[in-house]
């Protein structure tokens, strides 16, 4: 680097620093570092460059703390000397500052000793004539500000606003101060929250009175108040409206530019020339203003990200789709493109806000997008005849978010945007980035509408999307093929075809399709999009394609061969399978069962899961073709499905199994191998304690159908159920969950053989009951359950006194046979209402010791007939409802909860009755009433639409209010009720949140009053009553960030009642994580505004350790929290705009740098970031 020396000899020896600097000794880093800083300051003009470059490359390499420690003792005061020294030139300054950003980024935190001297170099070059050396010390005093102390950070704000507030300044110092505040704003984000009070009103002031030919000015004040809606956002809410207004004036600011010609016309046939004449007839190179209007779509689009919760106001108050609408005219491109995305964001937002909502009145955010539907599309329509292929896209972008938000909207608009969609595709000078955006949006508008809406566009809409498919680039051609699969749906809606003439159109479809299926020299996702086209295309038009089977058939046979084809070929023959054209397959039928019987072998579940699919649908269409011994090897396969380690897998085995023993009822040999192979997997599948849901329908309907195939016998049968609940002699005993599921087989099982059968059965079962209980608990167990699941589906009253008998093994000392009694007795009653619900009413009356289980009786009863929806006799409504009101203050809670889900479910039936008999006990001074009638309502709101719903609408207030009730299992009810009405039924009480909100985020807190200590003698106990409370209440908010989201403010809830939960117990952490991931993935730019303040309490967590005595479940319990954190972290580190935070960055740093023990493989914090 010696001056002697040439600049490639200089450039070399740079590069030599690197190694340099990780090989030598500390004393040797700082010596060059000196000498460096003495060429940079005093050396020549040509070697400068050289230094500032070594430098800059020391500062970048240098990881180890004391070395950067001992480099900034003498580098930090050197860089002060060439920023502040009166002598020195513009480019030494320059090139002072440019090192110095870097040092402060990286090593900021390590200079606090330094940061006010470096600060107040820094603000006195604020005011340099030098706009380099100015636009430099921003980006410098920004670095610097994420390592400020909170009173030297105030300083830097006050000192900027009071340059601002200086009259006449120079408009060129105002500038840059207003440029300094934004980037103050972005380095430091919610930090900056308690100043906006000084700088919002004087930086809206500035942009309202700068003079006409200030565009910079203005565009710098939209910016920084950008970057305040982004990172600032809780604080900034007070400013959104009058941020909203200034933003909409500067939207259209074009003050060199009348529109005169781009006034709207219905005329749309006027000369695409034309068109673009007009649209570029002004140009001035001078005219900026373009910069403002930019700035302002993106100050637009940070407010609709932002706040979700103005989203109605947007629509309603500012009208801001149809303004933004005005703007698609924009006549410079780059900000047509702001333009365009701000407009996309509000409709995603819109989609985010009202997913799964009904609208429940005309004001809505959907009804009004609705009803701006023809705006758009006639203005979308002007953009797609102009000449930029950019402009194209982004009106095709806007379309397609367009058609995602409102799927049904563009029926009566077809017609016009099908030349757009024609010229986009067939237009020589369009890009591939056009085509594929155009025939995404053409895939999805067809997905999403009625096919009869294009059957007047079909010849004018296939003839491009065709010659699409054979275009050269793949992702165009995968895409043009998609849209050919929805093509054959809308031509052909169903089979009859009426209405349509669909013949033309097959064989150019067929034709397409099949030039792409025997092509092998492309890519996979071509070859996949092809295979299912086929599919789509083979089952929808196969009857006119008779001559041509022969052919394509053979071709996805020969794609089930192949490895990377095959699982879309299987699911291809699954769609064939289905056809109800009943597609002749001889030719391939032998070749294909072959193929998807040896896939059953294979590792790839998607593969074995398709497989079965498959084989199930050609087993129902074509069982007659297919020989026995085909089915006996299918069985010998499926048999190794049938586990409790893949439940799915072993329903869909099953269920194939159904369909193999339904089909082929002459053949023994089939029923043998079912009998001999899966039946022994069956049964030891129904032991075990995972099984439920469809596996278990499918098991049932298994052993069902064994019976109905007459390959079995019922008496072999059912003693193999019965056997399979005797516990083995190394085991210990049978799950309880098996022992139900055992029950319901059984019940299934006795229906299905008939009701001779069945009634011996119950006979068998109930001189099971009668035997001595202290010797056959297990046994005794099993028939109760057996009994209940029989007499569930059928009237067991022709067997006398069986409710005495079984009401006797209430007696039992076993709790399990017990509650099985009490199950068996409810079951039993459904049957045969009026016979046996007197008699449990009866007995509940008489006999006290037994009311809880009698209680339990009643529960299966009445939830049974709510989900029937069969109506109670009114004396027994009555009779039931002051029974369960006079058990409502009980001290016991499980008779609380029965009491509460018998009275919801008797709400569903009777909801005229209840609610009004709930609303009356919300006043009740009993405490235990009061949190009763509560739960009482969450059980009576379900996910699908009920009677009640309209009944209990202007009641809920009385429930939910609840929240602010003095005795904390009452507010813990009304939490709990609120979380359920949010998740079923959120319209319901979006009109109560503004005042619920603030009292479900005051149940978050930890409060003292609730925290009590045991004293246990050698040591005290610490009970946090409040517990529960917090974790419902922080889960009723993750419920309502799903559901009510356009109703919250994510900014005034994260700090401070999530960052507190973070740093809560294990049992409210765990949710505050799931919260903090969902916030992350929704409102990106609300948790970026305080990442700071939560990488705290992240860390805490994933640093913290359990004692060394600490029993395994509290290892596992502290593994789990870690894992729960992580997964945190991985998402907040997913936002765009986390580097901000230089907290956060070092905690990802410390995460990845940290070493994995061989234990934790699977779990650690750095394996699982990686993933």
């Amino acid at each position: 680097m010696e001056s002697r020396h040439s600049g490639d000899v200089s450039g070399l020896a740079v590069k030599c620093v690197v190694p340099l600097v990780k090989k030598v000794s500390e004393a040797r880093v700082v010596e060059m570092t000196n000498k460096l800083c003495e060429k940079l300051l005093h050396g020549k003009d040509q070697h400068r460059d050289i230094a500032s470059i070594a430098l800059k490359t020391i500062a970048s390499e240098v990881t180890v703390i004391s070395l950067a420690q001992s480099i900034l003792v003498t580098l930090s005061p050197q860089l002060i000397k060439g920023i502040t020294s009166p002598g020195m030139s513009t480019e030494i300054k320059c090139e002072c500052l440019d090192i110095l950003c870097d040092v402060l980024h990286k090593f900021g935190n390590l200079m606090a000793n330094d940061h006010e001297l470096l600060l107040n170099a820094l603000l006195s070059q604020l005011n340099s004539n030098q706009a380099t050396v100015r636009k430099r010390t921003v980006s410098c005093i920004a670095s610097l500000a994420s390592s400020l102390s909170d009173d030297l950070l105030g300083k830097t704000t006050i000192e900027v606003v009071r340059k601002l507030r200086t009259k006449g300044a120079k408009p060129e110092m105002i500038r840059t101060n207003i440029q300094m505040i934004g980037a103050l704003s972005r380095a430091v984000g919610y930090r900056f929250g308690p100043y906006l009070g000084d700088t919002v009103p004087v930086l809206i002031n500035y942009c309202t009175s700068a003079s006409e030919n200030d565009e910079e000015l203005r565009e710098y004040g939209l910016q920084a108040l950008e970057s305040f809606l982004l990172r600032c956002p809780r604080d900034i809410y007070s400013y959104c409206d009058e941020i909203l207004h200034l933003a909409l004036e500067y939207l259209s600011y074009d003050p060199n530019f009348t529109d005169n010609m781009e006034e709207d016309t219905d005329d749309e046939s006027h000369e695409e020339d034309e068109d673009d004449d007009s649209a570029n007839e002004y140009t001035d190179d001078e005219d900026v203003s373009w910069k403002v209007r930019r700035a302002a779509a993106k100050c637009l689009a940070a407010l609709i990200v932002s706040r979700p919760e103005v989203l109605a106001k947007l629509y309603v108050e500012f009208w801001l789709v149809p303004k933004l609408i005005d703007r698609f005219k924009e006549r410079e491109e780059n900000v047509k493109m702001d333009v365009f995305n701000t407009f996309i964001e509000l409709l995603r937002q819109t989609g985010n806000v009202t997913k799964g909502q009904i609208d429940m009145n005309e004001s809505s955010p959907r009804c009004l997008l609705n009803q701006e539907v023809p705006k758009i599309v006639k203005s979308i329509n002007r953009q797609l005849r102009e000449k930029s292929i950019k402009t194209k896209v982004g009106a095709f972008s806007v379309l397609r978010e367009l058609v995602v938000v409102l799927p049904d909207c563009l029926a009566e608009h077809i017609g016009s945007l099908i030349p757009g969609i024609e010229k986009a595709l067939n237009d020589k000078s369009s890009t591939s980035n056009l085509k594929i955006e155009a025939l995404t949006f053409t895939r999805l508008v067809l997905a999403s509408h009625s096919p009869p809406v294009f059957h007047p566009y079909i010849k004018a809409l296939s003839s491009p999307v065709l010659s699409a498919v054979g275009e050269r680039y793949y992702k165009v051609t995968a895409e043009a093929l998609r849209v050919c699969g929805e093509l054959v749906r809308v031509v052909r809606p169903n089979i009859q075809g009426y209405g349509f003439d669909f013949k033309p159109y097959v064989r150019p479809l067929y034709n397409a399709i099949m030039s792409r299926l025997t092509n092998q020299d492309q890519d996979q996702e071509v070859k996949e999009c092809a295979i299912s086209c086929m599919g789509l295309v083979i089952s929808t038009f196969g009857d006119n394609l008779k001559t041509e089977l022969p052919v394509c058939l053979p071709v996805l046979v020969d794609r089930m061969g192949n490895e990377i084809t095959r699982l879309t070929a299987v699911k291809a023959f699954a769609v064939i399978a289905t056809s109800p054209l009943r597609i002749d397959l001889p030719c391939v039928l032998e070749n294909v069962i072959a193929e998807l019987t040896a896939f059953l072998r294979k590792a790839n579940r998607a593969l074995r899961q398709a497989t079965l699919g498959t084989l199930n649908s050609l087993i129902v269409a074509y069982g007659d073709q297919i020989g026995s011994s085909a089915y006996e090897v299918i069985i010998v396969e499926l048999s190794t499905l049938i586990s409790d380690s893949d439940l799915h897998m072993a329903a869909l085995a099953l269920e194939l199994c159904c369909t193999l023993m339904t089909d082929r009822k002459s053949s023994p040999n089939v029923g043998l191998a079912v009998r001999n192979k899966v039946l022994p997997q069956a049964l030891t599948l129904i032991k075990s304690p995972l099984l439920q849901g469809q596996a278990l329908l499918a098991l049932r309907n298994f052993f069902a159908a064994l019976v109905y195939s007459a390959n079995t016998s019922f008496d072999t049968l059912l003693d193999s159920l019965l056997s399979s609940a005797k516990p083995a002699p190394q085991s210990g005993g049978v799950a309880k969950q098996a022992l139900y599921s055992i029950a319901q087989c059984v019940a299934v099982l006795c229906l299905a053989a008939g009701d001779k059968k069945c009634s011996s059965t119950v006979d068998m079962l109930t001189e099971m009951l009668k035997d001595d209980s202290s010797t056959n608990s297990a046994k005794q167990h099993l028939a109760l359950l057996c009994l209940g699941e029989i007499g569930r589906r059928k009237d067991l009253s022709l067997h006398a006194n069986i409710e005495t008998i079984i009401i006797e093994s209430f007696q039992s000392p076993f709790e399990e046979i017990k509650s099985a009694a009490s199950y068996a007795l409810g079951n039993i009653a459904v049957s045969n209402l009026s016979k046996y619900l007197p008699f449990i009413l009866d007995q509940i009356d008489n006999q006290q010791k037994k009311q809880y289980l009698l209680l339990h009786s009643l529960k299966e009863v009445i939830v049974r007939q709510s989900v029937d929806k069969a109506e109670f006799q009114d004396s027994s409504v009555e009779k039931i409802l002051k029974l369960l009101f006079t058990h409502c203050e009980s001290d016991e809670e499980g008779v609380r909860n029965v009491v509460a889900e018998c009275l919801g479910k008797i709400a569903l039936v009777e909801p005229a009755k209840l609610v009004p008999a709930l609303k009356v006990r919300t006043t009740s001074p009993a405490a235990f009433t009061r949190a009763t009638v509560v739960i009482a309502v969450k059980y009576s709101i379900v996910e699908r639409p009920e009677k009640i719903d309209e009944i209990i609408y202007p009641e809920i207030s009385s429930f939910l209010m609840l929240i602010k009730d003095h005795d904390r299992h009452v507010r813990r009810a009304a939490v709990l009720a609120l979380s359920t009405f949010a998740h079923n039924k959120p319209n319901l009480i979006k009109g109560l949140l503004p005042e619920l909100l603030p009292l479900l985020y005051d149940q978050t807190v930890v409060k003292q009053e609730l925290i009590r200590t045991v004293d246990l003698g050698p040591f005290k106990h610490v009970v946090d009553d409040g517990l529960e409370l917090r974790k419902a209440a922080f889960e009723c908010v993750d419920t309502l960030l799903d559901s009510c989201l356009d109703q919250l403010n994510p900014s005034s809830f994260i700090v401070p009642y999530l960052k507190s939960g973070l740093d809560d117990h294990y049992d409210v952490k765990m949710p505050c994580h799931l919260i903090l991931s969902k916030l992350a993935d929704k409102c990106p730019s609300a948790v970026l505004a305080v990442l700071d303040s939560l990488v705290d309490p992240l860390q805490k967590t994933i640093n913290f350790k359990p004692k060394l005595d600490a029993v395994k479940q509290e290892v596992d319990r502290n593994e789990d929290m870690i894992r729960s954190a992580l997964r945190a972290i991985v998402s907040l580190n997913r936002i765009s705009g986390g580097d901000c935070s230089l907290k956060f960055k070092n905690l990802i740093s410390e995460i990845s740098k940290s070493p994995i023990p061989p234990g934790q493989v699977l779990f650690h914090p750095k394996r699982m970031m990686n993933r």
